[in-house]
């Protein structure tokens, strides 16, 4: 325990009832109102509990007005939080704090006050994310840029990039102008905020941003603000980002009366552009700050926090910390090394109903991942075991919506009568199809009884669709037969790869190059690895029926599977880390990024997992991992050999063994070759047989292809029969015509203004 630090002198006698139950530290922090103020608290430390009462008691000692203090958080449940918290201490007064709320709150109110300084009326409107792309879409068209090789999202994310930087478009230097476009990116960016006050709007950046720029072009209003907030507070101070930090700076540099609560080894969102360094360097910002460090933890046991304690000593940007705690007591952490991701699964599944049958709740059980794709396998295993669990931060591994389009693609092609499939995918990734050709579709679908892409496929051989979108169409159907053609000739995962690939859903999400599009690559890349256990599509899209259609009870204990990052400021009594390998965490693709700077920020990460753990943290690796149908050694990651020895116990298990032999290897790359016994028969009978047919069917009950000798013909309907060569009809197109020539139920005919076009008989009406 460290020493306690003494109470000022003025304050050292009776305390005020909001400040009775807090330990010495956090009394400090809270009456210490003057001057600069960094509050360092550790994970689980109180330091909600400490701001409020901070905040409480400058309204109780009347050192301000409520209106007078500025306190900002990063999300609208903490400031919901922070003003009922507030509210127990100081009765009605809070509902006078009209400044406490988050960054973009704080400013879009400020703002409305001062719109016109940017060129905006206070009526502004704030846009959505939809409404930049769909701006930024049009932007790009008009400029002439294929936006397939420069996409809007690629350029929305530069700008929210530039905007969380300070960065007004005359501010990009040569490498950022380069960023977008060769050398266009200052040019689009000035574009789009031009546009953006024509139509008297501003996004979410604007709203900080604008703010910035008034407080340093105008003094007088910055001068106004500086005497109005008498005391600033901010919560999560770690994560703020450059135009916060430099916003709070201004606002703060004349009373100096500014308390920032954070901790610098939970500084985990650089890729939202947060900044370490703001926290580091409060110091030199404001000479002379008291620093009171928070380190009684009051959340888990002596080892897990010396564990944590002992990872993140291992960091050089830190200011430095050591938690403790009055428990005494609990189990080490667990270090666990198992043979493969299924059995990392098995394992974790087992510990869990171990746990339910000795009394635990599911509620205070989580599995921490690095990345969603971590989740399917742990999915898929207790859906089989009947572990009722939740995902938060996301959805379900196949509810993500780039999963649901590769298994329409999938499902397309397994069943052409698969309406729902199809009309997901017919224009994802788009193509050009608008609304009105899946109405034309829908209609000729619906009149015919054919199934959408048959109907589709039909309206594309006739001029009832302009001829782009029809030979958009033709195009999509030729692949459709050449991919059901190469489904009897390589393996599912192959096949989904080779799907993405030629589709341009591969391309669409790397030339986004953004961190949500890289996260769902390695989705797509997990769902690969999936397919790679099954001998067939048919066997594949059974399972994936049964899991989609599980019933899951809507109420009752449910586990909790979720990101890392998802997981920061909340808490469970036993926490399974997964995954913990070189590649996997810390993640490869974040170190090929930002170097030494994202390996510190990857085991700032792996401290804030641990220190969710109440009373049992357990750490897993495996041995290989597949990828691309190949096994893959892993090693154990650095942060498994920077925990202390003497606050963690080893264990290893190998029982994959025969079991994880499913695909049909060469010896040369058989990994498992030197273990005796470990191959079992190898199977090279293929699923039952794929019609290359848009006819093909696919029953349900169970999910199994079967043969049929329809072909794509054999959907066309029965021709009309009052409709024959020499007919006068009447088009809503192309008006009226005669019937010069009929195959089925298409129809040559010469229209009296458009020609000759061939069209559906379906599509017209006999003539008066």
């Amino acid at each position: 325990m460290p020493d306690t630090p003494a109470l000022p002198a003025a304050i050292a006698g009776e305390l005020p009832r909001y400040a009775e139950g807090l330990n010495p530290p956090q009394q400090q922090a809270v009456l210490t109102t003057e001057g600069p103020v960094l509050m360092l608290a550790g994970a689980g430390t109180g330091k909600t509990a400490a701001l409020t009462a901070r905040l409480a008691h400058l309204v109780a000692m009347r050192k301000a007005w409520p209106s007078e203090i500025l306190c900002v958080t990063f999300t609208n449940r903490a400031a919901r939080e922070m003003r009922e918290r507030v509210g127990r201490h100081i009765g009605d007064a809070v509902e006078g704090m009209p400044w406490l709320g988050t960054f973009h709150s704080i400013g879009a109110k400020m703002l409305r006050r001062h719109a016109e300084l940017v060129g905006l009326q206070s009526n502004y409107t704030i846009i959505d994310t939809d409404d930049q792309l769909r701006l930024l879409k049009q932007l790009i068209r008009d400029q002439g840029l294929d936006e397939k090789r420069w996409p809007p999202r690629q350029l929305a994310g530069l700008i929210d990039r530039w905007k969380n930087r300070g960065l007004n478009p005359a501010d990009l230097d040569t490498v950022e102008n380069e960023s977008y476009a060769n050398g266009k990116g200052q040019h689009f960016y000035q574009l789009y905020q031009d546009r953006l006050k024509a139509l008297n709007a501003c996004d979410f950046g604007d709203l900080l941003l604008h703010m910035l720029n008034i407080l340093r072009r105008d003094p007088e209003v910055l001068k106004q603000y500086q005497q109005r907030f008498k005391y600033i507070l901010v919560d999560e101070y770690q994560d703020t980002n450059q135009v916060q930090y430099l916003w709070l700076r201004l606002l703060a540099q004349t009373r100096k009366n500014i308390c920032v609560v954070g901790d610098d080894d939970q500084s985990i969102y650089s890729w939202r552009g947060a900044e370490v360094a703001n926290i580091l360097r409060f110091e030199k910002d404001f000479p002379g700050a008291k620093v009171v460090k928070l380190e009684q933890n009051y959340r888990s046991t002596p080892h897990i926090l010396a564990a944590a304690s002992g990872l993140i000593h291992a960091n050089s940007q830190r200011i430095g910390k050591t938690l403790w705690t009055e428990h005494t007591g609990g189990e080490k952490v667990r270090v666990i090394g198992v043979w493969d991701a299924p059995e990392e699964a098995r394992r974790v599944g087992e510990e869990i109903e171990r746990l339910e049958r000795e009394g635990a709740s599911l509620d205070q059980v989580a599995i921490l991942v690095r990345a969603q794709y971590q989740t399917r396998e742990f999915e898929d295993r207790f859906i089989q075991i009947g572990l009722n669990y939740r995902i938060i931060g996301g959805f379900r591994f196949y509810e993500r919506s780039e999963i649901r389009d590769a298994l329409a693609y999938l499902r397309v092609i397994a069943q052409p009568h698969d309406d729902l499939a199809f009309e997901r995918i017919y224009n994802q990734p788009k193509r050009g199809l608008g609304a009105k050709t899946l109405e034309k579709m829908f209609q000729h679908a619906r009149l015919t009884g054919m199934p959408l892409a048959a109907a589709s496929l039909q309206l594309a051989d006739s001029d009832e669709l302009p001829k782009r979108a029809g030979g958009t169409i033709a195009a999509l159907m030729r692949d459709f037969l050449r991919w059901r053609e190469l489904s009897e000739q390589t393996t599912p995962a192959e096949l989904l790869r080779t799907v993405l690939d030629e589709c341009g859903y591969t391309t669409m999400l790397q030339a986004e190059k953004s961190a949500e599009s890289a996260g769902r690559l390695e989705n797509l890349s997990e769902l690969a690895r999936a397919m790679e256990e099954y001998e067939t599509l048919g066997d594949f899209l059974e399972h994936v029926s049964l899991v989609m259609d599980n019933d899951r009870a809507t109420d009752g204990e449910k586990l909790t599977i979720m990101t890392m990052h998802a997981a920061k400021g909340l808490e469970f009594d036993h926490v399974f880390l997964p995954g913990w390998e070189e590649g996997v965490f810390p993640s490869q693709r974040a170190l090929d990024e930002g170097g030494l700077a994202s390996l510190e920020e990857e085991r700032r990460l792996a401290y804030v997992a641990i220190t969710r753990a109440r009373r049992h943290c357990t750490v897993i690796h495996a041995a290989n991992r597949r990828i691309y149908g190949q096994w893959t050694s892993s090693i154990p990651s650095r942060f498994v050999e920077e925990l202390p020895l003497d606050h963690i116990t080893r264990e290893t298990t190998m029982t994959g063994g025969a079991s994880l032999w499913r695909a049909n290897w060469s010896e040369s790359d058989d990994p498992f070759a030197h273990v005796s016994g470990a191959r079992p028969e190898r199977s090279n009978q293929r699923g039952p047989g794929w019609q290359r047919a848009l006819s093909t069917t696919y029953e349900t009950k169970p999910l199994r292809l079967k043969e049929t000798t329809r072909s794509a013909a054999s959907f066309a309907a029965k021709p009309r029969s009052d409709v024959t060569i020499g007919a006068r009809v009447f088009h809503d197109k192309f008006g009226y015509g005669t019937v010069t020539d009929q195959e089925g139920n298409r129809l040559e005919i010469e229209f009296e203004i458009a020609g000759s076009k061939r069209v559906i008989d379906s599509f017209v009406t006999l003539a008066d």
